[in-house]
């Protein structure tokens, strides 16, 4: 189950009119942060990424399953279940059984995964396999809901070669 405040800063995300992966990011964010505090683990950046989206796709977020041939079916059946399960009103009763064996198995699994080197090959191996015209697109989406604060403070940090200014 989601941390409340997750909740709360995907719905932020949804009024602002932000995109259904942004929102989810969300839910990655917390997980990625899960597995750093040492809750559970992950095998690699990728699980833990995809265990954000299931969460997100299983608290209503809107974001659709991956389209065929960009995942295994088996991921896509899944994704397509978690997304069922978010947009329909009923919610059946988690087998404590199956929680306990999920979490357990998990526990198992490093902590690596969410470390920043992971991470950082983990965005710029997706960065590589999307195209600039995708970029571009994804650039163009930014400027239209960022605001002008937020395009200010995304230069500046990209001015300071990628660092906040409280890392400074």
């Amino acid at each position: 189950m989601p941390e409340q405040e997750t909740l709360e800063r995907a719905r932020q995300d949804e009024r602002e009119g932000k995109s259904a992966s942004t929102q989810a990011g969300e839910f990655v964010r917390e997980e990625i942060e899960h597995v750093r505090q040492g809750k559970h683990g992950a095998r690699s950046s990728q699980q833990a990424i995809a265990i954000g989206l299931s969460k997100a796709r299983r608290a209503g977020i809107k974001l659709p399953p991956p389209s065929e041939g960009k995942t295994s079916a088996k991921t896509q059946k899944q994704a397509e279940r978690d997304y069922e399960k978010g947009q329909s009103e009923g919610s059946r009763k988690v087998s404590p059984r199956r929680s306990r064996g999920a979490k357990r198995a998990l526990k198992r699994e490093g902590t690596e995964a969410a470390s920043p080197a992971s991470l950082s090959r983990q965005a710029q191996v997706s960065a590589r396999r999307r195209g600039s015209a995708d970029r571009s697109r994804a650039a163009q989406q930014a400027v239209r809901t960022k605001g002008l604060q937020g395009r200010v403070r995304a230069a500046r940090t990209r001015q300071a070669g990628g660092r906040s200014h409280s890392d400074s």
